[in-house]
């Protein structure tokens, strides 16, 4: 991987993330697991430089205590937020960007993700969601974030004309919504110091 990359994770506020989780989780662990998963997937991207994006204080101040840069989007949602993120990116120089979203409890390295040259999806375990993906800078691609966007991500990259490819991993495609995303399978245990988060 030669050219220079960068990793974006959008982050929203802790308090009101993963409000699906309701029924399994009251308010304090679902802001810690929310915060337990950020914090994973900001490991992840080591050693990439790293920027979370978000309209947070309390989360810009957890990104930087973490080290990662804080690229400030107030009331943007997240398909504007994410692409002010990559256009930021990209005029520091930056000719890929991968954004991978903060609830993936068993991401690991981040990095292999760029070993591409057009675009590289990977999409949740149900083929609808698109929980990362790498995409050139400069290229004005447009970011469809929400129920199946796997699916527009694809025909985006499609239009744009641009080489792609799909990874199915099980590890990044293993995201966390609802109560039963909580047990994964035997072969993918969550994290002990994720769980120690919750108790």
């Amino acid at each position: 991987m030669s050219a220079l990359t960068g990793v974006l994770v959008p982050v929203k506020s802790f308090t009101e993330a993963k409000v699906r989780l309701a029924p399994a989780l009251d308010d304090r662990s679902r802001a810690a697991l929310a915060r337990g998963m950020a914090r994973i997937v900001v490991a992840a991207a080591a050693p990439l430089p790293v920027a979370v994006v978000c309209d947070d204080e309390e989360v810009a101040e957890w990104a930087r205590s973490v080290g990662a840069q804080v690229f400030w989007r107030p009331e943007r949602g997240l398909n504007g937020a994410v692409a002010d993120g990559v256009r930021r990116f990209g005029s520091e120089g930056f000719e890929r960007i991968i954004v991978a979203h903060a609830d993936l409890p068993l991401a690991e390295d981040l990095a292999w993700v760029a070993d591409h040259d057009g675009v590289t999806l990977v999409p949740d375990r149900r083929d609808d969601g698109t929980n990362v993906i790498c995409v050139p800078a400069g290229v004005g691609f447009e970011f469809s974030y929400g129920p199946h966007s796997f699916g527009r991500h694809l025909a985006e990259a499609e239009r744009l004309g641009l080489s792609h490819r799909v990874v199915r991993e099980p590890r990044l495609g293993w995201d966390i919504d609802t109560p039963g995303d909580l047990a994964p399978p035997l072969e993918l245990p969550l994290p002990i110091s994720l769980m120690s988060d919750l108790t």
